[in-house]
């Protein structure tokens, strides 16, 4: 069996799904993406399944990973990770199918039956929150996520803060202290203003505060952990276990969020996840994206100890033209049920896309993250 040939198809609302083809005609599907970098990345899978792939066996996944990431010299970064993340999903679809084995039991098997999930209430500024918080109570979710703040200047009012402290606190009025809630500080704020509103939260009981800084301000991390005994959780926007390594071994961050369709694909998420386990620290995958990636994630869940829960994108606020069931041939496979999934148990991924229906959506998707500015004209963080 080799590898014979692959599609690539941008589809809405901005996700680009990999199809990968093969001679015994086994087929396997990845979501190799950055938002709003969807062409980019497109280019970047083009050049390694042309370099490296083609005419290759696809049960080799350890020797393909190296020679993508090693093979040219230059590495790392959100698109060429992106770009191996969504071939290693690919890959590990077609070896499950082939062994007519879900990939956690390729990978030792599962540690858990079910996994725990969290839905996102608001959109890019957290507004109408409490309302919707209560609504996704009632559906059955016991965890939610919500943004902590719109863009702040780098050293911002006592209202600024006040005003995430009263939004927080009437989400936790509306669902009680059952509810976890997560909150995301989207890399928006600097270590000053983080400190501030870590402290200022902590009475409302938050599941973790998430990316308080920006990736590549994590040595603030430590100080910022002084400040809070609330858990902090980063790494949406790390892409590999060299990227982590520093974090791990500050000691201060609880909750890691490597993503499987930007840090490397599942070979490298699981060995990511092994680390974290080392340093007593939890995964909570992130996973604002489509259904094979979401898929890929509870493959990694599902065997890896050390995760915690799990973010879907079912009705995020970006899914306006499409969301994540849409392409599923079996939407069931994904039915959320007392703030928990089963885990999926066919072979592969454990979907089938429609791909008909991926077909018919595909196209140029011409979606980019807002940019925002200060009141005095200069960029804000997003």
């Amino acid at each position: 069996m080799i590898i014979t040939d692959y599609d690539l198809y941008e589809v809405p609302p901005r996700w680009l799904f990999l199809r990968l083809e093969t001679s015994s005609g086994l087929v396997g599907w990845g979501e190799p993406v950055v938002e709003g970098r969807a062409r980019t990345v497109r280019t970047a899978v083009e050049e390694l399944l042309d370099t490296y792939l083609l005419g290759e066996d696809p049960l080799a996944i350890e020797d393909h990973w190296q020679t993508m990431y090693r093979g040219g010299f230059y590495r790392g970064g959100p698109v060429l990770m992106s770009a191996i993340a969504g071939i290693d999903q690919a890959l590990w679809d077609i070896k499950g199918k082939y062994f007519e084995a879900p990939v956690y039991e390729l990978l030792g098997g599962k540690a858990r039956e079910r996994m725990r999930v969290y839905q996102w209430v608001g959109g890019d500024r957290p507004e109408g929150v409490a309302d919707a918080a209560r609504e996704k109570v009632e559906e059955g979710f016991t965890a939610l996520k919500m943004n902590a703040t719109p863009e702040l200047r780098h050293v911002d009012s006592p209202a600024a803060v006040r005003a995430a402290e009263d939004r927080i606190a009437a989400v936790r009025e509306a669902v009680g202290q059952d509810v976890d809630i997560g909150v995301d500080f989207h890399g928006r704020v600097s270590k000053s203003m983080a400190k501030r509103l870590a402290k200022a939260l902590e009475p409302y009981d938050p599941m973790f505060v998430e990316e308080p800084v920006l990736p590549e301000h994590n040595e603030a991390l430590p100080e910022i952990a002084e400040h809070t005994t609330t858990p902090i959780a980063t790494g949406e926007r790390m892409f590999s276990r060299w990227d982590f390594k520093e974090i791990f071994e500050q000691g201060c961050v609880d909750v890691i969020q490597p993503d499987l369709s930007h840090a490397g694909g599942i070979t490298e998420v699981k060995k990511i996840a092994a680390m974290a386990e080392a340093y007593d620290v939890a995964m909570a995958p992130h996973c604002p994206l489509g259904p094979i990636a979401l898929a890929s994630c509870l493959q990694v869940d599902a065997c890896s100890p050390a995760a915690l829960i799990q973010e879907q994108s079912l009705d995020i606020h970006y899914n306006e033209t499409s969301d994540v069931l849409d392409y599923l041939a079996d939407p069931s496979v994904f039915e959320y049920r007392d703030g928990y999934v089963d885990l999926p148990d066919g072979p592969g991924l454990g979907v089938d896309v429609d791909h008909d229906h991926v077909r018919e959506q595909a196209g140029d998707v011409d979606w980019h993250n807002p940019v925002w500015r200060h009141d005095d004209g200069s960029v804000a963080e997003w």
